[in-house]
């Protein structure tokens, strides 16, 4: 057979590339090979979104397309062969114009930082794509319906926006979209009509805006095989599985597969990182008989490298055998994502489960199902039930093949019913999440004619992913039930009998929480036949988890903004800059920057110890890996520099470990190679002897460091100050709480894009830098002390960031100043982009406490004082940690305590420093509040609302908390919103209907909380300059950084206020006339960094006053034109300027005065959630938010701003975990562990609504502060939370009276809740036997 070219078409454009490592993905190839930069590098293991593209594929036979999208970071790009491929660029771009998605994400202010936009983009494009390809003659041309638009997602991370205007720019391509449900854009105003609506959204034609399959592939693909030549590509594609048998049976005698690796999707390198490097490559995915799908009466066969999306079309098809296929096919729709489920097949899923004991949820269906797999081995073919497959001898690098897997069908008789469940509980309800446990039962039942209950004639009882080995059936289970009528005593006994049988291993996490889930799946499954009496297929369960005909509600929100004419085009709702162009992938990031030929790439190796002596750095065999050039240590910094890795106000840190490691997750070296792979392989690979003799024992606990007098000290201006004499508020004090602890954890970032640099060394010992970074001039300050060179030698640029949330900010300089080194030793280009695990494991989060309080308040609920104890675990450094006692305490005081002391420590460990993560110590303290007011109300029995109510500040009380900040009277707002939301959310209506939902419903409890906020934020000096070029056009320098809070679009619309005010013809339209340049910290200086929520506005109000000087220096020669003629246009008069050599650049420094730099922001949410006692998860119903944005200066950005950061406070209180191990290093590693909220997490109607407030005369054009304080309003998810476990502990307890023991046990009344509330948590609070109280109490009454 002939052999060919690896051939290829990217956005219609021919790729021919004639040798390749076969292990090489195809992100790997369009970012190092191409010019398209929207394919992202994020998670490197298929679980975010950024990476994905369109695949299509030309069948010649049929002349048809076949297109869906799929992970470029996972896909080897041999595998792509005669494949055309579409990133986002191809959609549209600037040169082409963009596509009607670039424009509607841009219009619905979808995009913020813009890193993920371009993923988002093409996962709606390959829905719409579907709807299109799927529809028959007779449907719309756009059948793409609602759901399908805001599921088309699901799979899709974003950190910055909240999701909900991401799910309006996809909801609105819907067919059945009802158009006033769509959110706040820019496309219509309120009050239009539905037919103007539709006019103004950008159109979208199918025909003319999806995408055709290239020509010249079509004709290639009819001319040859896809086959590629062995020699150079070292991949192999057998046609058939007698093919596929000779080469495996030539390739090694000893019986295994010795260096080949068969592949289909390779989505498993995604869980598995692949160490092992392969000769060959076997494709299978092109042997027929692996790739069939065929149905009759007995079942349905479906080969083994059928995509798990093929899979589910085949189940979900219309027929009289359906019943149970439908069932697991409405299941496998939850496994993955959908561009993981169009590569990956079911076979390599049955087979990692056999092999390495993946946590499948497919081999448990298919288990219950009684399923079967195929499979040959030199030539002998066996067939195994799924239960014997499962306890095989791995077949995984066995020559064993699997072939195809056959599913019976399953029919009820006239008498029996038959019934079907499936089940699983993870922290994301539809996918992108492995369960903690899941489950599918089948069972044939009868009606007994004596006693009227339902016989369990047969079942099948399936368990899998607890942490046992692989899927199993519960057989002891399955044989009592067997013959049995059911009742509540035999269920019982059931029940007890199968929490014996579910194990997990030692090492597995949450093991009793997995046993109870087990135990309410199996409830929730028989339990209705014993209450009803009947059966019914297709029943609602009394839980909604596991009926596919439930549809999960659309989400819905409301936003009540207000535009503001007064300083146009200022106070208006522009689109974000460059929003379009971030969603076609077009934004530059420094990882986007093209590599200068020789350029190099480093990662670091990092120690895995938390106190110790390095003996040695090295590889196995002292043979340096492949590609790698140098390995950077201390010993390689200059003789005139400093091992120092970041300098902030509070000091510096180290770069490097010198000979003793301190922290686990310390940088040691840095590994420099030809490729970013090989620098992480062989950062991967490195080997480091570590010495632990007589050095001590590290600090790991705040209470150790307390101890040990492990503490760093807190400059005295950042001492909070005591209010009033706590001794006489506790003497005034009708009772007392004492003593009571809380401990919060940490929170990583997970910015979409990771720390990366690039540094290129330049003449006269010079450097320039790129980085993504917050804080650009202490980066350069870094870099010049560690390389021991001036400042002026180190030019550090930044154009955009994709995330910060404060992480870039000191943590990015270790990696800038890495990079510069190595590029200055090495006289060559250096890049860094760190992986997620490292940027994981070395950037800290935010600060984990520890925290004790005692409370005195009268009885109706007035606290008369507060003592606190707080232990802060700063880590290794003391990096920005000593703020957060200032910090923690302004938020913490937006009470009036009466009387408030406290006594704060910031303890230095042998742990990662910890950093500043949006509104750090802000979101602490004011969580600490409402404990402190929750457990109050709980212990006097009354409304937490009242309670809140009851002391909240008055004006007179808030001088008193917050002296000068406090502003005049009528800037104090808070009881303004605070009764606001009570109406605008029917706070008080859904209350009472809170109440009487729980009365009626036993296995989920609701809960409503409101909360209210107050954070101060700080004005910094700043500086800005602003030019106006020959042309006309303008050109503006800030010291902030567009991280995506709208920065550089605040600033152009305040540019063209202050030049506007020339009031000369055209002056009023130069928005679109001005650019924003990226940040030069030689063009720059005294530039400071991007945080506090503050530095738009500090940008806008320093361009402000360049733009009053250029309009002054304008006015003399405008006077002269106008004496001569009657009007002036911008372009005549800056012609004029230019002539007479007015000077048309502008810089000033804004220095914000004493009595305006600090102010107070307020804002009010109300969350309403929904418990399922079943399985610990908690659903947000409902959350309304009202927060006072001044005069905002964009409406749409302050509104991105206020859901963003909420969104991202329900992932700290509710999702995510991010600990340590007994050495300090950090477990989770990247998306399979580490789970931030997605779109199916966020609140199911999320209403918005900005105070436009006019009473800030002394801020910015009377604007506030958005980005951070609004994550703090997300406690209210948690505190409703609170109060649904409570109802589930009230009613435990009343099935539980007969135990005094367990009682005392869960009906304590000042439970704490932990942060997060993750489903085992909330499951424990709620009782982990609660099934067994039940059944105990409906058994024995």
């Amino acid at each position: 057979m002939a052999c060919e070219d690896l051939v290829f078409a990217v956005n219609g454009e021919k790729f021919e590339v004639l040798s390749v490592n076969p292990s090489t993905t195809l992100l790997e190839f369009l970012r190092s090979n191409t010019c398209f930069k929207s394919v992202k590098l994020s998670c490197g293991e298929g679980g975010c979104g950024a990476c994905i593209v369109i695949l299509s594929k030309y069948d010649p036979v049929l002349d048809q397309v076949e297109e869906y999208s799929i992970n470029s970071c996972l896909t080897l790009l041999c595998s792509i062969n005669g494949c055309s491929i579409t990133t986002s660029e191809g959609l549209g771009n600037t040169e082409k114009g963009f596509h009607p998605i670039h424009k509607r994400f841009a219009g619905f202010h979808a995009s913020q930082c813009g890193f993920c936009t371009p993923g988002m983009c093409i996962s709606l494009y390959s829905a719409l794509s579907n709807a299109h390809n799927s529809k028959s003659s007779q449907s719309s041309p756009d059948c793409l319906t609602a759901l399908a638009a805001e599921k088309s997602i699901a799979g899709n991370l974003c950190r910055c926006t909240g999701y909900r205007p991401i799910a309006d720019a996809c909801k609105s391509f819907a067919a059945d979209v009802d158009i006033e449900d769509l959110g706040f854009n820019s496309f219509w105003r309120k009050g239009e009509s539905r037919e103007e609506m539709f006019k103004k959204l950008p159109p979208y034609n199918p025909d003319k805006d999806l995408v055709t399959f290239p020509d010249f592939l079509k004709e290639k693909i009819k001319c040859q095989h896809n086959v590629l030549d062995q020699t150079r590509y070292h991949w192999i594609t057998p046609v058939s599985v007698a093919e596929l048998q000779e080469i495996l049976a030539t390739t090694n005698p000893g019986g295994d597969r010795g260096l080949l690796k068969l592949v289909v999707g390779n989505t498993g390198t995604g869980y598995y990182k692949e160490e092992k490097q392969y000769a060959r490559y076997i494709d299978i995915s092109h042997i027929p008989e692996m790739s069939m799908i065929k149905k009759d009466d007995r079942g349905i066969e479906i080969g083994a490298v059928v995509t798990i999306s093929k899979v589910i079309d085949a189940l979900m098809e219309e027929n009289s055998s359906a019943y149970v296929f439908k069932k697991i096919g409405v299941h496998m729709e939850k496994v993955a994502n959908h561009f993981i489920r169009n590569s990956g097949s079911i076979g390599g899923n049955l087979v990692m489960a056999q092999s390495k004991n993946f946590p499948s949820d497919i081999t448990t269906l298919l288990l219950a199902a009684d399923a079967s797999v195929y499979m040959i081995n030199a030539g002998r073919h066996e067939k195994l039930r799924m239960g014997e497959y499962l306890v095989a001898p791995p077949i995984l690098d066995t020559k064993t093949v699997l072939l195809k897997v056959h599913i019976p069908s399953w029919i009820a008789s006239s008498t029996t019913g038959l019934l079907f469940e499936t089940y699983r509980a993870a922290l994301r309800p539809i996918g992108s999440a492995l369960p903690y446990i899941n489950a599918a039962f089948l069972a044939v039942v009868s009606r007994d004619a004596s006693s009227r209950g339902i016989i369990v004639d047969k079942c099948r009882l399936a368990f899998g992913s607890y942490g046992g080995y692989h899927s199993i059936r519960a057989r002891e289970v399955e044989d009592f039930l067997t013959g049995k009528i059911l009742s509540h005593s035999v269920l019982y006994e059931a029940v007890r009998l199968l929490k014996g049988i579910i194990v997990p291993s030692i090492e597995t996490s949450y093991p009793e929480y997995k046993k109870s889930l087990a135990v309410g799946f199996l409830f929730d499954f028989l339990y209705p036949l014993i209450e009803s009496g009947c059966w019914d297929s297709e029943r609602k369960h009394i839980d909604g988890h596991v009926d596919p005909t439930i549809c999960p509600p659309l989400l819905s929100s409301a936003q009540q903004v207000f535009e503001s004419k007064k300083y146009h085009p200022v106070g208006e709702a522009i689109i974000k800059f460059g929003a379009e162009m971030q969603a076609s992938g077009e934004a530059v990031y420094v990882d986007d920057i093209p590599s200068l030929p020789h350029c190099l790439h480093g990662a670091f190796i990092y120690s895995t110890k938390p106190l110790a002596r390095i003996k040695k750095v090295g590889f196995g065999g002292n043979v340096a890996p492949l590609g790698v050039l140098a390995v950077i240590t201390f010993k390689d910094i200059p003789q005139l520099g400093q091992n120092v890795g970041y300098i902030s106000m509070f000091g510096t840190g180290l770069l490097f470990a010198d000979e003793v490691t301190i922290y686990a997750g310390q940088i040691i070296a840095l590994v420099v190679a030809d490729t970013q792979k090989h620098a992480d392989m062989a950062a991967n690979l490195a080997v480091v002897e570590y010495d632990s003799k007589n050095i001590g024992t590290p600090v790991l606990s705040v209470e150790d460091a307390v101890k040990r007098s492990s503490l760093f000290e807190v400059p005295p201006k950042y001492h909070p100050e005591p209010v009033g004499d706590v001794s006489k508020g506790m003497a005034e004090a009708d009772r007392k709480i004492r003593s009571v602890e809380l401990r919060l954890g940490s929170q990583y970032f997970f910015y979409m894009e990771t720390q990366t640099t690039l540094a290129l060394p330049d003449e006269d010992n010079c450097l320039v830098v790129y980085s993504s970074t917050q804080a650009p001039e202490y980066t350069q300050s870094v870099i010049a002390t560690c390389l021991g060179i001036p400042e002026h030698n180190v030019r550090v640029i930044t154009r955009r960031v994709g995330g910060g949330f404060g992480g870039k900010a000191i943590k990015s300089m270790p990696v800038a100043t890495a990079c510069a080194l190595a590029a200055q030793k090495l006289q060559r280009p250096v890049k860094i982009y760190l992986n997620r695990k490292t940027d994981m494991i070395m950037t800290g989060g935010r600060h984990p406490m520890k925290i004790t309080y005692s409370v005195g308040f009268r009885c109706d609920g007035k606290v008369t004082a507060l003592e606190l104890c707080i232990l802060i675990d700063a880590g290794i450094d003391a990096d920005v940690s000593p703020i957060l006692p200032l910090n923690i305490m302004n938020s913490l005081r937006k009470y009036d305590w009466g009387a408030l002391s406290f006594d704060i420590k910031v303890c230095k460990t042998n742990l990662p420093s910890r950093t500043s993560l949006r509104a750090p110590g802000e979101v602490q303290g004011s969580y600490i509040a409402e404990s402190i007011i929750e457990n109050l109300a709980s212990s006097l029995n009354m409304d937490v609302d009242v309670v809140r109510r009851i002391n909240l500040h008055t004006y007179e009380s808030l001088r008193k908390f917050y002296k000068q900040d406090a502003g005049e009277p009528d800037e104090y707002t808070l009881p303004l919103l605070w009764d606001k939301l009570e109406i605008s959310a029917d706070f008080r209506r859904r209350a009472e209907s809170v109440k009487e939902f729980n009365l009626c419903n036993v296995w989920r409890k609701r809960g409503i909380s409101r909360v209210p906020i107050i954070h101060l934020v700080v004005h910094r000096p700043t500086p800005g300059k602003v030019s106006i070029l020959s042309d006309g056009s303008v050109a503006v320098e800030v010291a902030g950084i567009e991280v995506g809070q709208g920065l550089w679009t605040k600033v152009q619309q305040m540019v063209a206020y202050g030049l506007g005010m020339i009031k000369c013809d055209g002056s009023e339209d130069l928005l679109e006339r001005i650019r924003l340049l990226q940040t030069d910290t030689l063009s720059m200086s005294q530039s400071s960094y991007t945080a506090g929520s503050t530095t738009s506005e500090n940008c806008c109000e320093a361009v402000r006053l360049c733009c009053g000087i250029l309009v002054e220096r304008l006015k003399p020669t405008m006077n002269q034109i106008l004496e001569n003629a009657r009007s002036v246009t911008w372009d005549m008069l800056i012609q004029q300027a230019y002539a007479q050599s007015v000077d048309l650049s502008a810089r000033t420094f804004y220095k914000p005065e004493s009595s305006s730099a600090e102010y107070l922001n307020y804002g009010v949410g109300a969350s309403e959630v929904e418990v399922d006692l079943v399985t610990g998860r908690t659903e947000i119903i409902r959350s309304d938010i009202i927060y006072d944005c001044g005069k905002s200066l964009n409406p749409a950005v302050d509104l991105g701003q206020i859901e963003g950061a909420f969104v991202q406070g329900i992932g700290f209180f509710m999702y995510e975990e991010y600990t340590t191990d007994e050495n300090g290093l950090v477990n989770e590693e990247g998306t399979w562990d580490y789970k931030i909220p997605t779109i199916d997490t966020i609140p199911k109607q999320f209403n918005v609504q900005i105070l436009n407030s006019g009473h800030h005369k002394n801020r910015i054009l009377s604007s506030k502060a958005s980005g951070e304080p609004p994550l703090l309003v997300a406690a209210s998810v948690h505190c409703a939370t609170r109060s649904a476990i409570r109802e589930a502990r009230k009613q435990y307890l009343s099935w539980n009276c007969s135990d005094g023991d367990h009682r005392r046990d869960i009906s304590d009344i000042g439970f704490e809740l932990p942060v997060p509330a993750i489903m085992p948590v909330v499951k424990q609070l709620c009782g982990l036997e609660s099934v067994e109280k039940y059944l105990e109490w409906k058994t024995y009454p």
